[in-house]
């Protein structure tokens, strides 16, 4: 059996940078932190620290066993937390990761089904696709919304399915949609001020291959890479911009704003990456639920 007293205390070590820090942290000295250190080594059958100077760096097999401390101790210190919220019964938690490419409009809606879950503590982490899946992995997130599906990697453990495949519609400010701006849809995009999800967003080269498809050249001035910055700069009359359907529902509680014509060409994926503990949280079941037609 592994001792895991010993895989702390190297953990500590690693973390720190040397004995002496891991020492002074703990409250021990530095011999026995040492000593349990190597007992580790000599049950595992490998080296796992060399000097380096002052201080310590791993070895390749220590590189390994911290790579699993990690995980074992991370999540240790999420324990007392996780006992006490069901030891009251009260908290329902979601800790969900929104890739930054996709509509946070769009992800808004796909999370409103859990959203009048009593005690409810919703969590969300934005980031670029690869963070948020070792967040997964490490099962610090039960949830990742991404513009494409996982990877294929049997280390990582995670499945996707795709939850939406939603076309767009172009919205815009009453001070730049006329009627006539409506009617000549998709054209009116040549001479309206366009914003555009940066090239973060699976949607960006969708939307730049309709525009060549059409023969468009629009004035784009401005780029985000949060949908929702990007409505509120719209409605406050910056100019027109494309959301999937699926997060126009939330447009429509900005003032303003007015649509200018669909665009069913183009459409917005969305997936739902989870790991195999987060196959069975309740919450999450609901929302991959809820999404399916």
């Amino acid at each position: 059996m592994l001792n895991y007293r010993h895989l702390y205390y190297f953990w500590v070590v690693t973390k720190e940078g040397g004995f002496a820090r891991a020492a002074e942290r703990l409250d021990m000295a530095v011999q026995t932190i040492s000593a349990q250190v190597r007992e580790l080594e000599k049950s595992l059958g490998h080296q796992l620290l060399k000097p380096a100077g002052r201080s310590v760096a791993l070895t390749d097999a220590g590189q390994a066993a911290f790579a699993r401390a990690e995980e074992i101790f991370q999540l240790g210190q999420q324990i007392p937390d996780d006992v006490r919220e069901a030891a009251q019964g009260r908290v329902a938690r979601l800790a969900v990761g929104l890739s930054d490419g996709i509509s946070k409009l769009a992800a808004h809606a796909l999370l409103e089904p859990v959203l009048a879950t009593p005690s409810l503590r919703l969590v969300c982490h934005e980031g670029e696709f690869e963070q948020l899946l070792a967040e997964l992995a490490l099962h610090h997130l039960d949830l990742v919304l991404a513009g494409q599906p996982a990877p294929r990697n049997p280390n990582l453990r995670l499945s996707s399915e795709r939850l939406i495949e939603s076309p767009v519609a172009w919205y815009g400010p009453a001070a730049h949609v006329h009627k006539a701006d409506v009617e000549q849809f998709p054209h009116s995009l040549n001479r309206l001020p366009v914003l555009l999800p940066t090239g973060h967003s699976p949607l960006r080269p969708s939307l730049d291959r309709w525009f060549e498809a059409q023969g468009l050249r629009p004035r784009i001035v401005g780029e985000f890479e949060d949908s929702a910055l990007l409505a509120v700069f719209a409605a406050r009359g910056l100019g027109v911009f494309p959301v999937s359907r699926l997060g126009a529902g939330d447009v429509g509680l900005m003032r303003g704003l007015r649509l200018l014509g669909h665009c069913d060409a183009v459409k917005e994926e969305i997936h739902a990456i989870r790991s195999r503990r987060g196959q069975h949280h309740p919450l999450v079941l609901q929302v991959i639920a809820a999404a399916k037609p």
